[in-house]
């Protein structure tokens, strides 16, 4: 099964990932956000229903995909460019691709004063 892992790390934490990666070490398909703030503006509920109704869809049109979450084609394609604009899906002409089985979404939740 094919997971797409979104979390929130530090460029640092990135950095280390870049450096494991480039080593040959086993990473896995992720997409790292600086803070969870641009996570959640990115991956909204409406942009995650589309991303459930394109797991194992394949290629499909935004229309496809607008008439799969019964919105207007027009917000679904701005939802989509987003999404494309952050390497979530793929495009490949006129379609568009989820192409994973499933989204992991990993984040910590802390006091940063404390």
């Amino acid at each position: 099964m094919k997971t797409l892992t979104l979390n929130v790390l530090t460029s640092d934490t990135v950095d280390e990932r870049f450096i494991c990666a480039m080593n040959g070490d086993e990473m896995g398909e992720f997409i790292s956000f600086p803070s969870f703030d641009l996570l959640w503006k990115i991956i909204s509920p409406k942009r995650l229903a589309i991303l459930r109704a394109m797991v194992g869809g394949g290629e499909m049109s935004i229309r496809s995909a607008a008439r799969r979450v019964a919105r207007d084609i027009k917000a679904v394609h701005a939802d989509v460019q987003a999404l494309l604009a952050a390497g979530i899906i793929e495009k490949n002409g006129e379609k568009i691709l989820f192409p994973y089985d499933q989204i992991h979404v990993d984040f910590v939740v802390s006091n940063i004063a404390a």
